[in-house]
């Protein structure tokens, strides 16, 4: 018989992927003697049996979960569902990697009507038993059967503001009585049944709760921003209750053995007296530091700051713990590895290093590498920031600098980002887990409640979003989209702008500076520079975005897409008449001015590679995008070229294609006008031998023609170049060297990779258009239905974000190694979006590819995505 269930005992930290993080180090714990809640521990496989069975716990498996929940009860010597002393117990989802705040937790399971009433007799403090049943019906009725919380919340409000009572804790018991009752009618009347009284068929549908909860809309969307397989599950932590709301020697906080926003080392977190878990993290009640808890029970303090110090120890890492203290005894109920800002990582990992717990290989794979993202964006500019009007100050949650126009909803704020192209602050009383797409979307967060382990804190830290919490001083109504501060009143639209790293808050918004790599983030970026194999290349078309690639690392471009040249206002009336031109001479004429705009641009270029490669595209889109669609630009056109404005429309009409993806561009515009070829050619080439004679670097062209699908396709225009070429070294009297290759951008070109190769001295993958031909999706449209796929479950992420490495995957492997038998050396890379995707950049690396390529601010994210993929390769 199969084993679904593990009591906390028989596990270790290396059943991660079958007890998830959770239910590992609960039992790592517990094996290391430390004073952990006894419990046992449903595991994954059963989450993904659960939905195999159509949503259903088979037999078996509820056998083993009472089987082991009789364990439970032998050890606590209590029974589940005593009326005079009932075992109560916590439901908690613990999913293989941290998905904190995504799915859901039931807490106090196992009272009802009857029990509530023993529990308050034998422990002597009736106020907290039915404080308890009141957390556990909200609960109940939240999590398991999908009651808005908001039906409770109101009746709760409502009680307190009859009573005269601040917080919950000024309810007496039968104030909380009182509460239950209500809660309990409305539970009834929206439910259409009593709430229920059995406690195991509590805990059945509790344990099904949280299965479901690892497929709801949050751990989706958290899932594809993180890249965790939806085929994980989660599993199931039951383990006995302990509890923190029995008065003033009872407690519970979260805590980190190092701070999760600048890495210093040493305790940070929060705790509440009188209280449970979910009230920390809620943000409902602003807690006290962690060190006030050697004031108020010194003994509890020295023993929790001992065993922080031995996880800490044990797994070589900092830790983020839950604890509970019950009457002056302390319990923990958990312990990961801490969420944290990449700035903190990176100091952490130095540290750990510098302390000889850890190699620098172990360094370099403990950084995510997405993370450096919250590094490489830009701060406020200290001159601006003097001149900023600061309007408050509250918790500096998660570090960085955010301007932007409030929004009051996730959805105004996701909506305003992706539809508008607005950068958002997202101003909240307190955020939910259901907020996470407008958290997502938002610049920073503003909330008026919860501390620093708050959800919005914890949830903005691993995103990297600037979060300022607990700002009391905020006068808000959400519902008329308006808040108060500082003398000024902010409606949706207004803007404002917040320091994560100090709490500020500023009116208006404050002019930032750019990032630099230096510093121990320089430290991480040179080991991780040692370790990887793949080069990291950046996709660039001006000076400013070379010269900032080079910054940041890029060893070269990989892309250069020289239609971007063209653009400008004093280049695009010149590409039109090209364009427009009946003959060849015509064409010609037009494309000799535009030539010194090319060829300066390539120099520019050049210079700020200092001698490294440049891949060069030629014209790819199809030439309707450079047609004027304005009538007055179309009147100075016709002007210009001597037409009436009838014609110059009617030519742009006839442009016009059905298909533009699939038309007239790429390498068929160097078939059909080998003109725009020649002028390309001597334009790089003429920068190149300029450049190399003027600044003594060593250059040598990188031709790269785009949509090739077949050999004498790219043999005929890699003709027009060499001739091109040939005819200026001699006009210059030069021996530089070129080289000629393609974008391996179609399916037929990747299938027909070993043919092709016999003319291309290297590929480049173009994964933005491989992806479109492959999956037969538009870019710009898919965007309208993906989200039904995700919901379906037919794909887990955006195929555009991440490669798609079973599809578009095989064919690059098809390809490369075609394209390796005819020429062993060849180069290939890749260049599109997918460049800078660290699960991309592993694949990329089994591939046996040479270089990525991707766009100036994910350079460094590459570079670490590289040598992760070695390191784990290697292992």
């Amino acid at each position: 018989m199969k084993k679904w269930v593990y009591e906390f005992h028989e596990g270790n930290a290396d059943m991660r992927p079958l007890l998830g993080g959770k239910g590992a180090n609960l039992a790592e714990m517990t094996n290391l003697g430390l004073p952990i809640p006894n419990g046992f521990t449903v595991t994954t496989e059963a989450c993904t049996d659960y939905y195999t069975q159509g949503k259903q716990i088979s037999q078996e498996i509820q056998e083993q979960i009472f089987a082991a929940l009789a364990v439970l009860e032998e050890q606590r010597g209590k029974k589940f569902g005593d009326e005079s002393d009932p075992l109560l117990v916590s439901v908690r989802s613990g999913a293989r990697a941290s998905m904190p705040g995504m799915m859901d937790t039931i807490l106090n399971l196992g009272l009802n009507d009857v029990s509530v009433e023993g529990f308050a007799k034998k422990t002597g403090n009736p106020r907290f038993a039915y404080d308890s049943y009141r957390r556990f019906i909200q609960m109940f009725s939240d999590v398991v059967m999908e009651m808005s919380k908001s039906f409770f919340e109101g009746i709760l409000t409502e009680i307190k503001d009859a009573k005269g009572a601040k917080y919950d804790t000024d309810l007496t018991a039968d104030d909380l009585k009182e509460v239950i009752a209500r809660y309990k009618a409305i539970y009834a009347e929206k439910m259409g049944a009593e709430f229920p009284q059995d406690p195991k068929v509590q805990l059945m549908e509790a344990v099904k709760a949280v299965f479901r909860s690892w497929d709801n809309p949050r751990a989706i969307v958290y899932r594809r921003m993180n890249d965790i397989p939806g085929d994980w599950g989660t599993a199931v932590n039951v383990q006995s209750m302990v509890f923190g709301n029995m008065g003033n020697t009872s407690g519970t906080g979260v805590a980190f053995t190092r701070n999760p926003s600048t890495g210093e080392k040493g305790i940070f977190g929060e705790y509440l007296i009188n209280a449970q878990g979910e009230d920390v993290v809620a943000g409902i009640r602003t807690p006290q530091p962690i060190t006030k808890l050697a004031e108020d029970l010194p003994k509890c303090y020295e023993q929790f700051m001992d065993i922080a110090n031995r996880l800490e120890d044990h797994y070589r890492d900092m830790q983020d713990m839950e604890f509970t203290i019950q009457e002056g005894k302390l319990f923990f109920l958990q312990t990961r590895n801490g969420k944290r800002t990449a700035q903190a990582a990176i100091q952490i990992a130095c540290d750990l290093v510098d302390e000889g717990r850890i190699t620098p290989e172990e360094a370099v794979l403990r950084i995510e590498a997405k993370s450096l993202d919250q590094l490489l964006h830009p701060t406020f500019d200290a001159e601006q920031l003097k001149k900023g009007e600061k309007i408050g100050q509250a918790l500096p949650a998660s570090p960085g600098a955010a301007a932007g126009k409030v929004y009051f909803t996730a959805e105004d704020a996701k909506n305003a980002h992706e539809q508008e192209g607005e950068k958002v602050i997202l101003v909240r009383l307190e955020t939910s887990p259901e907020d996470i797409e407008g958290m997502h979307a938002a610049e920073g967060i503003l909330t008026v409640r919860g501390g620093m382990t708050s959800h919005a804190a914890v949830v903005a830290r691993g995103m990297g979003t600037c979060c300022v919490s607990g700002c009391g001083e905020i006068s808000i109504d959400e519902d008329a989209k308006v808040f108060s501060l500082g003398g000024y009143t902010f409606h949706e639209g207004d803007e404002i702008s917040l320091d994560g790293s100090t709490g500020f808050i500023y009116k208006g918004m404050i002019q930032t500076k750019e990032a630099t790599v230096s510093g121990n983030f320089g430290r991480i970026m040179n080991w991780a520079d040692g370790f990887r194999r793949l080069r990291i290349r950046t996709n660039a078309d001006t000076p400013a975005d070379t010269a900032n690639a080079v910054r940041l690392g890029a060893e070269g471009i990989g892309l250069c897409r020289t239609e971007h040249m063209f653009f400008e206002p004093n280049r695009i009336p010149k590409i039109r008449k090209m364009i427009l031109s009946d003959t060849l001479e015509q064409r010609e004429q037009a494309l000799q001015e535009l030539l010194p705009f090319q060829k300066s641009d390539f120099k520019a270029m050049y210079e700020a590679l200092k001698g490294r490669p440049m891949t060069v595209r030629y014209l790819d889109p199809p030439l309707h995008e450079f047609v004027p669609t304005d009538p007055a630009d179309m009147e100075a056109l016709a002007k210009d070229m001597g037409m009436t404005v009838e014609q110059v429309k009617q030519k742009c009409d006839d442009l016009h294609e059905f298909n533009p993806m699939m038309g007239h561009r790429g390498c068929r515009l160097a078939v059909t006008y080998p003109e725009i070829a020649r002028m390309q050619t001597r334009a790089v080439m003429e920068a190149a031998i300029e450049v190399s004679r003027e600044k003594g670097f060593s250059i040598e062209p990188e031709i790269m023609i785009p949509l090739v699908g077949d050999k004498k396709e790219l043999k005929f225009v890699k003709d027009i170049v060499v001739e091109e070429a040939e005819t200026v070294k001699k006009e210059r009297n030069s021996n530089i060297i070129y080289h000629i290759g393609t974008m391996i951008e179609i399916p037929r070109a990747a299938l027909m990779a070993g043919e092709i190769a016999e003319e291309a001295e290297f590929f480049s993958f173009g994964t933005n258009d491989l992806t479109q031909m492959t999956f037969g999706f538009s870019r710009d449209d898919a965007g309208k239905f993906l989200y039904s796929y995700y919901q379906a479950k037919i794909y887990e992420s955006d195929p555009f974000a991440r490669l798609d490495q079973n599809g578009v995957g095989q064919l690059i492997r098809i390809a490369a190694e075609q394209g390796k038998k005819t020429r062993p050396n060849i180069k290939m890379g890749i260049c599109g979006e997918h460049g800078g995707d660290p699960s991309s950049i592993a694949f990329c690396h089994d591939a046996g590819l040479t270089y990525v390529s991707c766009s100036p601010f994910r350079v460094p994210i590459a570079r670490l995505a590289a040598a992760q993929a070695a390191l784990n390769r290697k292992k």
